[in-house]
């Protein structure tokens, strides 16, 4: 019988360690995350989930480990070429040139731009609103507004791993549901999400996969199906009995 190929993850965390200065901030870190699929990362604040994504996108240098794309070892790979090989980042806080116009901000991400299906049109089609408000400058937009113009940004880079860290952060629950809407419309396009986010339940329902972290360690992995309240709770609280759902690591 032939046997069914395997599909290689698009990204691949291995046995990642990072500091900032005398602070072990992740500790061993392994993960996958599989094309077109949605991983998201959960934990408390301190946790470490904003250093691995700012380590995935090359702005920390971890002491161990390595962070492969497709395969290849982009570990010491400077950001602007990992931007221009398919990773982008809408950081937490949005991080817009506030004196710059929506679409001034677009052309920024456009500027590591991949072949691809997104542009700066694609992404006015995406947000209804952004178009008649092209010329408005981002300090003058609400934090929805300002939220989908980082969004937009990290998409006209035609990324093929898009990290997504902290979206609801100080954003009403109406916003914030606004703004995971448009997931189902990335993923159709081709993207694979990594994403960070303290809203578990949020979390919960969008991901493919959930892996949580504790003080930089892992604590539980798996399919959100297979997850009980109970286990998601104790992995992050650091609480006994959190375990596995499925394939993945224990408690850490």
């Amino acid at each position: 019988m032939t046997q069914p190929a395997v599909v290689r993850p698009l990204l691949e965390i291995r046995d990642l360690t990072v500091f900032h200065g005398q602070l072990r901030a992740l500790s061993g870190i392994s993960l996958e995350v599989q094309p077109g699929a949605v991983e998201a990362i959960i934990g408390a604040n301190g946790a470490g989930k904003s250093t691995l994504l700012r380590t995935i996108a090359g702005l920390h240098h971890p002491s161990q480990g390595s962070v492969l794309l497709d395969g290849e070892d982009v570990t010491r790979t400077r950001p602007a070429r990992r931007a221009r090989a398919g990773i982008a980042m809408v950081p937490e806080g949005r991080r817009l040139f506030p004196s710059l116009t929506v679409e001034e901000n677009l052309r920024v991400g456009a500027s590591y731009a991949r072949r691809g299906p997104w542009s700066i049109d694609s992404v006015y089609d995406l947000f209804g609103w952004m178009r008649e408000r092209r010329r408005q400058k981002a300090a003058q937009l609400s934090g929805g507004e300002q939220q989908a113009v980082a969004i937009g940004r990290a998409l006209v880079a035609n990324p093929r791993v898009l990290l997504l860290d902290e979206l609801s952060l100080g954003l009403a629950p109406v916003v914030v549901e606004r703004i995971y809407t448009t997931l189902p419309q990335l993923l159709a396009a081709g993207l694979t999400v990594l994403l960070v986010e303290q809203d578990v339940g949020q979390a919960l329902q969008v991901a493919s996969r959930v892996h949580c972290l504790l003080e930089g360690r892992t604590t539980l992995t798996g399919l959100p199906s297979q997850l009980t309240r109970e286990q998601v709770e104790a992995a992050y609280f650091g609480l006994r009995g959190a375990t596995t759902g499925g394939v993945g690591h224990g408690v850490a």
